[in-house]
């Protein structure tokens, strides 16, 4: 099925999200037709668009969200699971641009269940023609010339993603998502301070296992080769879905044991 659009207003071209890709883009998760972790992806929003110093209506509570999303997209169109990706765009009707007002836009994905892992393994492999910085607006989901090239990159390779650096040559991210290192009983995360994502999705998953005793849960600043030693990987990605990592050049992983772990968080929320 084709995604739903909806906006806030008429979509000019004459925006700033357009000409100058000055938008900020969260994910809310909708879950057999209830939304799910709306707190944490409310509090990610507000501080992304805090970020880009843009100015924050009044009208942008949780409850403005909640409601929003359960009519027009639970009630009104009916979909019971899916991804709700929204982006804020700047305007320019400001004195300044940090006074002026935003717009949304927002697009939702249709899929079985947000928290069920892929069935497809991905292929990925690592990119080192460009590398992404670390700083405080690579953690957020801002215009990245880096995830389009690397998206070109991994079309024309036969890849599903690729694996982006950052300047210090270690792994910060994938286009799409965050990437999980499984080591026998270790789960090794890049950290934010690497350029990875920070993901709501991510961080609700990865504090279910260290609340339950079923992993250690692990920052670490990963080189390259470590993706060649991991037993297993997976990507988490809060635009796309899960998704387990079937093979990075040569080298090919399982995925029975993150399997076993997203089922036991999703049964979780039932």
């Amino acid at each position: 099925m084709e995604n739903q659009y909806f906006t806030s207003d008429d979509i000019h071209v004459r925006n700033r999200a357009f000409l100058l890709g000055d938008a900020v883009k969260v994910s809310f998760f909708i879950r057999n037709a209830k939304l799910i972790m709306d707190e944490e992806c409310y509090f990610f929003l507000m501080a992304s668009m805090r970020k880009m110093r843009m100015n924050i209506p009044l009208s942008y509570t949780l409850e403005f969200f909640q409601t929003l999303f359960t009519q027009e997209i639970i009630e009104r169109k009916g979909i019971t699971d899916g991804i709700v990706n929204f982006q804020v765009m700047r305007n320019t009707d400001g004195i300044t641009l940090a006074k002026s007002s935003v717009s949304y836009f927002y697009e939702v994905t249709e899929m079985q269940d947000v928290l069920a892992m892929h069935h497809r393994p991905l292929e990925l492999d690592l990119i080192k023609e460009i590398n992404i910085n670390n700083n405080l607006l690579n953690n957020i989901r801002v215009h990245s010339p880096e995830n389009i090239y690397g998206g070109i990159y991994a079309q024309e390779n036969d890849l599903d993603d690729v694996i982006l650096l950052n300047p210090n040559k270690r792994i910060a991210r994938a286009t799409s998502g965050n990437l999980l290192f499984l080591e026998g009983d270790v789960i090794k995360v890049p950290k934010q301070s690497e350029g990875a994502y920070i993901s709501p999705l991510l961080e609700n998953f990865v504090t279910f296992l260290h609340k339950n005793n079923l992993a250690d849960i692990q920052e670490h600043e990963i080189i390259a080769f470590e993706s060649q030693k991991a037993e297993e990987i997976m990507l988490v990605s809060d635009e796309k879905g899960i998704f387990p990592v079937g093979k990075i050049r040569n080298k090919t992983f399982g995925n029975i044991r993150f399997t076993e772990l997203t089922d036991n968080w999703r049964n979780s929320f039932s």
